[in-house]
């Protein structure tokens, strides 16, 4: 069944904005002595807008000022919706991750330090819950704030999409926008469609501004995977006019030259990460076509058509299955070369096929969302998924708008209409941050019933 993203109107969005409008201006225009207190959660929503990191003062001796600067200058740079709040041991959770993201009302990705407890919550048009739970369960160890918070962050910020808000960085008053400019704001949106255009026109150039980098990253890939694709050819001691060449010699050798060729037209042709699965699935049929052509001139049994080795493609197809477990994750049979089902027979690790990202050399299923097509055109549709499951990207293609087209909007799984860093107020699926707190982490921390319940 195909998966339909839910679509806003115009005049929704529109009535959506003027109640966000109206929101922050009675939240603006009350009294101070209506406001919460230095730890109630408008206080922390209001911080967050400003700046992606919040530190209470009765959590100050977790994480010091210099670290907590590091840690937004870090999320500033990424550019991406990541909120960072610590918070001192004994504070409340009832409905917190529901109410903070509501009093913030920007839609991203939401983590809490509470004593040496930590959580996380996102809506998931920033990043899926199943892959929330994989960050949050993978620093669960780290009992330190600072190596906690860094480590999450590390990792989040390779794998969510989405953009920073707008009110990071901007300056104010002390009292925030004024009444007047709310209500001048909340006209415009009202009697005319130009701000929603404006948005609409500025969450599409965002999202091809992120193709654009999530492709060029991609392509040191796969013109590593032509590169040694083309070397093997060259190595290739194959003449088709030899002694003992039969047609189907030739016809294995035609087949994995035109998959060669194939590979570097598709790849200079490539405008978006999805593209670069039609040239994986050239490689690996040119890599088959050599395989066949090697046992055809050694006198062996033709191979059967299997999937590449999982740990590095370019290993070449796998000779058999073999159980491997990932970092943090549970037992799982994958294909492997003959090299790596020796490693890993003897107990060693296998050779795992790592790509630069902004955070380190990293095994290409925790490197974020793009290389879903890459992997998509070894592997294809319907084994992927489970060769990745419980990891990053697994989690990320288990999701039913990602399952539907490898790669399609790294993270930009629908929800609401609104994007990673867009300001939605109240209208979020609260399902989104539903649970209690712990349970992102998988109930390390007891659950909701050690807090009274969900959110």
């Amino acid at each position: 069944m195909k998966v339909v993203a839910r679509t806003r109107s115009l005049p929704g969005l529109l009535l959506a904005l003027l109640l966000a409008a109206l929101t922050v201006l009675s939240t603006a225009s009350a009294p101070a002595s209506a406001t919460t207190t230095a730890t109630g959660v408008g206080t922390i929503a209001e911080a967050l807008r400003k700046s992606p990191v919040y530190v209470d003062p009765a959590a100050s001796a977790q994480l010091s000022t210099a670290d907590a600067d590091a840690l937004a200058k870090q999320i500033e740079d990424a550019d991406k919706p990541l909120f960072v709040a610590v918070l001192p041991a004994g504070y409340p959770t009832q409905d917190l991750f529901q109410n903070l993201r509501t009093d913030t009302g920007v839609t991203g990705l939401y983590a809490i330090r509470l004593g040496d407890r930590f959580d996380a919550k996102a809506d998931s048009a920033v990043l899926p819950r199943t892959a929330v739970t994989n960050l949050v369960t993978s620093v669960k160890g780290d009992t330190d704030a600072r190596t906690q918070l860094t480590d999450f962050t590390d990792r989040a910020l390779a794998n969510m999409g989405g953009s920073a808000p707008a009110s990071w960085g901007s300056s104010s008053d002390g009292g925030g926008v004024s009444t007047g400019a709310l209500i001048g704001v909340g006209a415009v949106v009202v009697l005319g469609g130009g701000g929603a255009y404006a948005l609409v026109r500025r969450n599409r150039r965002r999202k091809a501004e992120e193709q654009r980098a999530a492709l060029e990253r991609l392509r040191i890939v796969v013109d590593e995977d032509i590169t040694a694709f083309g070397e093997e050819l060259d190595r290739l001691d194959f003449h088709p006019a030899e002694a003992g060449a039969d047609d189907a010699m030739r016809g294995d050798y035609e087949r994995a030259l035109d998959a060669y060729e194939q590979a570097k037209s598709a790849m200079a042709a490539a405008t978006k990460p999805e593209d670069v699965r039609p040239v994986t699935e050239a490689l690996e049929d040119g890599r088959f076509s050599l395989a066949q052509l090697a046992a055809r001139r050694e006198g062996r049994a033709l191979p059967e058509r299997r999937p590449p080795c999982f740990f590095d493609p370019r290993h070449g197809p796998s000779v058999a299955d073999a159980v491997w477990t990932p970092a943090g994750g549970a037992p799982r049979e994958v294909p492997v070369c003959a090299a790596d089902r020796a490693r890993l027979a003897d107990g060693h690790d296998p050779a795992i096929r790592e790509v630069d990202t902004d955070y380190g050399r990293r095994p290409y299923w925790d490197a974020g969302p793009a290389y879903g097509p890459w992997a998509g055109g070894y592997f294809g549709g319907g084994l992927l998924p489970g060769l990745l499951v419980g990891t990053l990207l697994g989690s990320m293609m288990a999701t039913p708008s990602y399952a539907a087209d490898y790669g399609s909007g790294y993270g930009d799984f629908t929800s609401g209409g609104y994007d990673g860093g867009d300001v939605s107020g109240a209208d979020f699926d609260s399902g989104d941050f539903s649970g209690g707190f712990g349970d992102g982490g998988g109930g390390d921390f007891g659950g909701g019933g050690d807090f009274g319940g969900g959110f």
